[in-house]
């Protein structure tokens, strides 16, 4: 396949079988080249609007306007890969404390579908498995389960009886991972949403070394399998097995786990609800403390539920990362400190974390010690900590929002940090989405207390 074959026409038509991937590098840089312009154009016209109405509009009003949005959302669902998993991953603190605009974005990124068409697909299987790949194979369903940033899913039967999940990559995904990262990267500098004083390059840099290696699928199969080996005593959750022979660089195929998606939990009883969520709780809680490895995208669609047994499965594991000592401490400091309602240790152990910058104590301690007080308050709560109460949530935005307005109080916390905190802030969010009730305090102190007897 040449540099910039996309597999077919990749002009942004919908056709009732899917659409096509952009592959190649020229293909997705065009793609990127009319989303700018698209929203210049955008930016002018509106700008005129307003000027015409007696305004003087800002520019990041300009930028922003729900065509503007939707044009950004569209194209990176299209584009798929790192473009769309980068703003995703934008979302790693909690869509509650995001800007409306970016929200917005990141909710349509979630929520696409789009999939490759069938032509594109089978040059892709035919590359990676043979032009008679077919053959070995009862069937293959061409529409997928699910469409997902770097791959999408298919059912199958092997000859033998075996259903089978299998994930299939993008073309080009793998090969535009740099490109697309710092083309993102510079349209959230240009629309306003990323300050530009703010040094991203570590975090881009982490952002492209992540999605290499979750581009690599046979590493997924080993840490598919290295989960499955330290879940295998644990009833309440279930890992597909993989399946080697089908599986290569960029196809991977592992057994089919029946379950429903998370969501449907919505609907179950309370104490249903709570069961699932204790059960997730202590499974990040285990990668954190236990483990030393962590599958850090809480994305809902990795997550199924199978209402017959009261399990959950567990897919996706090419986010899985080992977390670093000192990451590990960081969290197991702060939530001794926590635990204890000591707000002076909860501040020293964030700061030494790097949750948080020296700017923001020098500049704005009150706001920050404020902050900790509303957080030590709904964590020493007594019984279970109730995830569906949000009304604290407004609060600390509020008062984070303020912080940030401080252009010197700008801090990005280190890379390890920032991908164990998305896992955590996710799985907070599922457990609000579910209006889960769990002791979380119980569930910490054998891990803080266990950390204090080792010391």
């Amino acid at each position: 396949m040449s540099d910039d074959d996309s597999g077919g026409d990749d002009s942004g038509d919908w056709t009732g079988r899917g659409r096509s991937v952009p592959s190649g590098r020229f293909s997705r840089l065009g793609h990127f080249g009319r989303l700018a312009g698209g929203i210049v154009g955008g930016v002018l016209a509106e700008g005129a609007r307003r000027m015409a109405e007696g305004e003087r509009p800002q520019l990041r009003d300009m930028l922003l306007t729900p065509r503007n949005v939707g044009r950004v959302a569209d194209r990176l669902s299209h584009l798929r890969g790192a473009a769309m998993k980068l703003g995703q991953m934008i979302s790693m603190d909690a869509g509650d404390m995001l800007p409306p605009e970016l929200a917005e974005i990141m909710a349509r990124l979630r929520e696409n579908a789009h999939h490759m068409r069938p032509d594109q697909l089978q040059k892709v299987l035919a590359r990676e498995w043979g032009k008679d790949w077919r053959t070995r194979f009862r069937r293959f369903e061409p529409r997928p389960m699910a469409a997902a940033s770097i791959g999408q899913v298919h059912r199958a039967v092997t000859l033998d009886g075996r259903t089978l999940a299998i994930k299939v990559q993008y073309p080009g995904v793998r090969e535009s991972i740099d490109a697309d990262v710092d083309n993102v990267a510079t349209l959230l500098r240009v629309s306003g949403l990323l300050p530009r004083e703010l040094d991203i390059a570590p975090l881009l840099e982490a952002a492209k070394r992540q999605l290499a290696e979750e581009a690599d699928y046979r590493r997924e199969g080993a840490q598919m399998q290295l989960f499955g080996r330290l879940l295998a005593g644990e009833p309440g959750v279930v890992v597909p097995e993989l399946v080697p022979e089908f599986t290569t660089d960029r196809v991977l195929a592992m057994t089919f786990v029946e379950g429903a998606p998370i969501e449907t939990l919505e609907t179950a009883p309370q104490e249903t609800r709570d069961a699932a969520m204790r059960t997730l709780i202590g499974l990040v809680l285990r990668e954190l403390f236990e483990f030393g490895t962590m599958q850090t995208d809480p994305n809902f669609a990795n997550y199924r539920w199978q209402a017959d047994t009261g399990r959950l499965v567990l897919l996706d594991f090419g986010a899985a990362r080992t977390v670093e000592p000192a990451t590990v401490e960081g969290y197991r400091r702060l939530l001794e400190a926590g635990l204890a309602g000591d707000r002076t240790g909860v501040r020293e152990a964030a700061l030494a974390a790097g949750f948080i910058g020296p700017g923001a104590i020098e500049r704005h301690g009150d706001r920050v010690d404020r902050m900790i007080d509303i957080i030590l308050g709904e964590m020493n709560r007594d019984g279970p900590f109730d995830f569906g109460d949000r009304r604290f949530v407004g609060v600390l935005r509020d008062e984070g929002m303020a912080i940030a307005q401080d252009r010197a109080t700008w801090h990005l916390p280190p890379s390890d940090v920032l991908f164990v905190q998305r896992k955590v802030s996710g799985t907070a969010l599922l457990a609000a989405r579910l209006k889960a009730r769990v002791d979380v305090r119980s569930m910490l102190r054998p891990f803080v207390e266990e950390s204090d007897a080792n010391a």
